[in-house]
């Protein structure tokens, strides 16, 4: 053409979570039977909305609004109803002007790093969720900077990593915060918490975390909600119903934005963000309409605790399979739906394999060639047992090892997976 009309960023835009299927699709059809683990879509792995919700919004479907245009912002009733919830909490405290659909996280999320100043950074943890990473990666047209989560306490965030980023790096101008993690499963404590806000008000940055998982958390663990340690610090949390309900395909997500009045520069930039959103007029009236009704029925709260319970054994099932394989660091997960182990420096190498049709290696010939130690691992655990995972390099981490997810509606499959995983890895090591 012409002129290049390609995205300085563009490069930065990787998500191996669905990337990794370009290769698994082409293995599926030399006959492999594929367990598809990498990626949270709770339906597609045989979760099903009860039937109280589905008549809540089968109800709503009666009303012809729901088809309609909804304010900018989204539902005035809607959002009153989840600032109401906000400050229950006790925390910072917010009303209905403070919060701003989006069609999904991933909408939020875009837009966000998207109309932040080409300048500002913000500093996300590692492994990190390629969404966050890549959104924020493009944006500032530069690599993600990130902050170390710790495999050997159990995910945490490393605090000194986040306080010498950001003393030494004045572009740094917020936080991210994942909270439960996805990949890692952690649920942090108040006391990590608050050590963050810490960092954030000696700097005079903001904070901002994704609260998609905060319904599901487990093996003793409370998720914290960022409100409820903030103060006064401008912060701002995304949320929504796809992993709560869950309904993934309604695209419905928000942001909490706290403390505004606080911070001018701050106030601008989330008015920004209700500008942009006005530009495509609003997000999807139906999901909104339904909030309300669907989190404050009866059976809401036994619901999640029946998923948290399932998830806890799950993850416990897992770990247990995994832990005593040699070389590997496990970690229990603790909430999210989702389990990272990591290999030891020096277990993994370009040397190692499995074995796999003639038909499979040549799919693989070309990918496998400079793919990182768990990636290598990662196709070959495919084409020879049909597991479909997401190297955890491909989660901007220096760490080898894999994601896999905790949803496998199926009790007896979930088990021969764990089982099928934990021989095919020990005899990839030892190959």
């Amino acid at each position: 053409m012409r002129n290049n009309i390609v995205h300085f960023g563009a490069d930065k835009l990787k998500y191996e979570i669905r990337g990794i299927l370009k290769i698994a699709y082409q293995l599926e059809k030399t006959g492999i039977k594929m367990i598809w683990e990498n990626i949270g879509d709770p339906i597609a792995k045989g979760h099903k909305l009860p039937d109280w919700i589905k008549e809540i919004i089968m109800n709503e479907l009666e009303d012809d609004l729901s088809f309609g245009y909804c304010p900018t912002k989204g539902l005035d009733q809607t959002r009153e109803f989840l600032a109401k919830k906000n400050n229950e909490l006790g925390g910072a405290q917010i009303t209905a002007e403070d919060i701003i659909f989006f069609n999904g996280i991933g909408d939020a999320i875009s837009t966000f790093y998207h109309y932040l100043r080409k300048s500002t950074r913000v500093l996300g943890p590692s492994p990190a969720y390629s969404t966050h990473s890549s959104a924020e990666a493009a944006h500032a047209r530069a690599k993600h900077l990130t902050y170390d989560l710790d495999p050997n306490n159990d995910w945490m965030p490393d605090i000194d990593d986040i306080y010498n980023k950001v003393k030494y790096n004045p572009l740094i101008s917020g936080i991210l915060l994942i909270n439960p993690d996805n990949p890692t499963g952690a649920v942090y404590p108040r006391e990590i918490l608050e050590k963050i806000v810490d960092i954030a008000r000696e700097f005079d940055i903001f904070l901002v975390t994704d609260e998609i998982y905060m319904q599901t958390t487990y093996n003793g663990t409370k998720h914290i909600a960022l409100a409820e340690v903030i103060g006064d610090l401008p912060a701002v949390s995304m949320k929504g119903i796809s992993k709560e309900f869950p309904w993934p395909g309604a695209r419905c997500g928000w942001i909490e934005a706290y403390n505004t009045e606080k911070d001018n520069v701050f106030a601008r930039f989330i008015q920004t963000l209700e500008d942009a959103k006005m530009l495509e007029v609003c997000s999807t009236t139906l999901p909104q309409k339904v909030i309300p009704e669907i989190m404050s029925h009866t059976n809401y709260e036994s619901y999640h605790v029946e998923r948290c319970k399932f998830f806890e054994k799950r993850a416990n099932e897992v770990a247990d399979v995994l832990g005593d394989i040699d070389g590997m660091v496990v970690n229990r997960a603790n909430g999210a739906f989702y389990f990272s182990p990591i290999f030891k420096n020096g277990v993994l190498n370009n040397k190692q394999k499995l074995p796999i049709s003639a038909e499979a290696q040549k799919i693989l010939e070309r990918p496998l060639k400079g793919a990182n130690p768990d990636k290598r691992l990662v196709f070959y655990l495919m084409a020879n047992t049909g597991i479909c995972l997401v190297p955890l390099s491909e989660f901007n981490s220096n760490l080898q090892g894999f994601r896999m997810t905790l949803l496998e509606a199926d009790d007896q499959v979930f088990t021969k997976t764990c089982k099928t995983l934990k021989k095919a890895i020990e005899q990839y090591i030892n190959s």
